[in-house]
């Protein structure tokens, strides 16, 4: 799931090989809730749920202490015991305040959810590393042309190079198709609601790959400024790509993302002439790479 927007939480996202027109789903970490019930000093009775598994162990008596897990989204057993007192909010109370105060933690959702997609890219970090194979991560707005100049990249270089696409996209195989007249390897992803790549649908894109030795895996990200700036991969680097008819201050309007890139590299320069873009303040505007 998206901490930020909340988008891939049940999306469903697919994978399409565009040579075969073969297209299986890919299964994103949704994470199952299930509710349980506390039986509080006063006698209330309070049932909720919990976006990750734990289990109680409860006392016969409401004043003893009692311990019980928390399973994170990453996989870490957090352990931890209490006591039910009298002082416990009665059935007016919000069910959340009630189990806040049962509890007397805070979990950091975030921090679970973006644990395990980094244990995964750091996963795919390593596989690419073992075969030389160096990944990139374009990521832009939409229409910055990210196709284009990835189309023509291919063709100037697949002579030299070997390259394998991973294409991001809500719907359609409209890029991958691009790529494909290339006579590249490709792969499109579908994210349906999903407004970014993970480190899970990479590592499914690479097992459909396979992309050799010693060669070049370009990922295409979903359009989007915003949330793929939160998630590795596993890449070598993010490219930002930045059209010149976007606006000079691009860079100081989605900081995360710029700040996020080690590279940047600016499109549709033939439009300078054009187009009210400063470049200058443009590159004062990036943040040091």
């Amino acid at each position: 799931m998206c901490v930020t927007c909340g988008c891939s939480d049940d999306s469903e996202t697919t994978i399409t090989n565009p040579q075969t027109g073969e297209k299986s789903p890919i299964k994103t970490h949704v994470h199952q809730s299930h509710s349980h019930t506390h039986t509080l000093a006063d006698g209330t009775v309070v049932e909720h749920s919990h976006p990750h598994s734990h289990t109680h162990e409860h006392p016969t008596s409401p004043h003893e202490e009692h311990t019980h897990t928390h399973t994170l989204a990453d996989g870490t057993v957090v352990t931890h015991s209490h006591t039910h007192t009298s002082e416990v909010p009665k059935t007016e109370t919000k069910v959340s305040e009630i189990h806040a105060k049962i509890h007397g933690n805070t979990i950091e959702l975030e921090q679970a959810i973006l644990g395990k997609n980094n244990l995964i890219a750091a996963q795919n970090r390593g596989w690419f590393k073992g075969r030389n194979i160096l990944a990139l991560n374009l990521v832009s707005s939409p229409g910055s042309g990210k196709t284009t100049l990835l189309t023509r990249t291919i063709n100037d270089l697949k002579s030299k190079f070997t390259f394998s696409v991973i294409e991001g996209d809500q719907e359609t195989v409209n890029d991958a198709e691009k790529i494909r007249s290339t006579g590249c390897n490709v792969v499109q992803i579908n994210t349906g609601t999903g407004c970014h790549l993970e480190a899970a649908m990479v590592e499914r894109g690479c097992e459909e790959l396979n992309p050799p030795l010693n060669s070049i895996v370009m990922i295409e990200n979903v359009g989007n400024l915003v949330c793929p700036a939160l998630f590795d991969l596993g890449e070598k680097a993010k490219v930002a790509i930045l059209s010149v008819t976007e606006g000079e201050d691009k860079p100081i309007k989605y900081p995360h993302m710029f700040r996020a890139s080690q590279v940047m590299i600016l499109t549709k320069i033939d439009l300078l002439p054009y187009v009210q873009f400063d470049v200058q303040r443009c590159l004062d505007y990036a943040p040091p790479s």
